[in-house]
């Protein structure tokens, strides 16, 4: 199919006013005002529509009111109180986390072992390769956990420095603050599809910034990417590549972007390259070795992933790795703590490296390869099962992110909390997605769209008996 013929035909029914509604034959009335769905122009498929005004206005948070004392209940009466309030809590996010599968986050963990450590406040502060005077931290497992990573992303123990983030937004502000402290009147470089932090950075750091268009995969633009450094060339390059888009899950490829850089006239004293591996720069090491590898054996500046998505982990956190020789540009020495800083955060949470040093110990880079290749693997069934049911989708070669149709039911987007943009929506595939969710999720969606075709037939008869109703009469 043609693709405009395609994204016309997927395109959903325009969001009525009540005032239109009430013009609506009787038949239509109820249906336009109980149906939740988006005015949706006609694209190309998979290609995301601008976002145009004020769109986050809808679906604000309830509060939960503190439970004060009261004079009437006994302390017994208000525990029990309190503890039916966390039950049923208990209860939404067990039905919440078996409906997830939008957002990539590895929901398959048992941290059983380390719940007696919630009774101590575990605060990292400063350098995690030097002691302060604190003495309540994990710093043992937070260098361990480093210490695995430089492994994996093949830099040497004595030439490496980082620490155990909050997020993976958090190490994309601490790999593009190293690249402005070694470059400070350096540009940076990002696509189109870089996750929002990226340009949050820039706009922190009042750096100049260059937003460079994407392939349809999602991939930087690479022809641009070089006229604009070309353009440029007078002033250093900040790149931010993208190891996974939010969105298609697309790799820009490292060595064409150094490629790019030679071309262009940039020795490598005149740029810095933070790689954004949110998620799958915990993943791509271990794929085929046919796979681009991010290794510190090229000439890149910093690599950065969330903890909480591939490893899983009860709270957010994140791993950011950059060369010792750079971070020193942004290190200070902190009197009252009698060690150095070059975070971005001054207290950091004590309990994620545990987290991640259990995890990682547990399961090992061996146990880390089958889960990844079971989250392949999965995602390619997942593809074929939805092309099976006639909805068309997208899967780039180095991702689990299967992206497809917007599904035009809102309340089955809320149900499955699909990550959605424009026209299309996305299923990061992760370890604790079975083959049988899969399944699940496939049937709900094939019935979503039958639900949705009915009612819009519905609406063609209903319209059509109007006009006889107005001729009879």
């Amino acid at each position: 199919m043609d693709p405009v013929e395609l994204a016309t035909s997927c395109a959903m029914p325009p969001v009525l006013s009540r005032s239109a509604v009430a013009e609506q034959p009787r038949c239509l009335r109820s249906a336009h005002l109980k149906t939740d769905t988006f005015n949706v122009t006609a694209v190309a498929p998979y290609q995301a529509m601008p976002v145009a005004g004020p769109v986050i206005t809808h679906h604000k948070s309830t509060a939960l009111p503190v439970v004060e004392p009261h004079p009437e209940l006994t302390e017994e009466e208000r525990e029990a109180r309190v503890a039916e309030m966390i039950g049923n809590y208990m209860k939404k996010l067990a039905e919440r986390t078996h409906h997830h599968m939008g957002y990539p986050y590895n929901l398959d963990f048992d941290y059983g072992l380390l719940e007696g450590l919630t009774k101590y406040s575990i605060n990292n502060l400063g350098d995690p390769f030097i002691e302060s005077n604190y003495g309540v931290h994990s710093r043992e497992f937070e260098v361990g956990v480093l210490n695995w990573f430089a492994r994996l992303w093949e830099i040497d123990e004595e030439e490496y420095w980082g620490y155990i983030t909050t997020c993976g937004t958090e190490g994309n502000l601490h790999g593009i603050l190293v690249g402005r402290e070694n470059f400070p009147d350096g540009i940076m470089y990002a696509s189109a599809e870089s996750h929002y932090s990226v340009f949050k950075a820039a706009r922190m750091y009042r750096m100049q910034a260059e937003k460079i268009s994407t392939l349809e995969s999602g991939e930087i633009n690479y022809d641009e990417l070089k006229a604009a450094l070309i353009a440029n060339s007078g002033k250093p390059a900040v790149l931010n590549l993208n190891i996974g888009t939010t969105v298609k899950g697309a790799v820009d490829d490292l060595d064409r972007v150094l490629e790019v850089l030679k071309e262009a006239g940039y020795s490598e004293d005149r740029f810095f390259i933070h790689c954004d591996g949110a998620l799958f720069g915990m993943m791509m090491p271990f794929l085929s070795r046919d796979a681009p590898m991010v290794t510190f054996r090229k000439p890149i500046g910093s690599v950065s992933v969330s903890g909480h998505k591939f490893v899983g982990a009860p709270v957010p956190c994140g791993v950011v790795i950059t060369r010792f020789k750079h971070v020193m540009a942004l290190s200070s020495d902190v009197e009252y703590l009698n060690s150095r800083d070059a975070t971005i955060m001054g207290s950091r949470n004590g309990h994620a490296p545990i987290y991640l040093w259990y995890t990682l110990t547990r399961k090992g880079y061996e146990g880390m390869r089958r889960d990844v290749e079971r989250c392949m693997r999965n995602a390619h069934v997942l593809k074929q099962m939805l092309e099976s049911a006639g909805i068309k989708t997208m899967l780039n070669e180095l991702s689990n992110t299967v992206v497809f149709e917007r599904p035009k039911e809102e309340a089955f987007v809320r149900k499955w909390q699909l990550a959605c943009e424009g026209d299309i929506a996305h299923v990061v595939v992760m370890p604790n997605i079975t083959v049988e969710k899969l399944e699940e999720f496939v049937a709900d969606y094939v019935q979503s769209r039958a639900r949705v075709s009915i009612a819009a037939a519905k609406r063609v008869a209903c319209e059509a008996k109007a006009a006889e109703e107005e001729l009879e009469a």
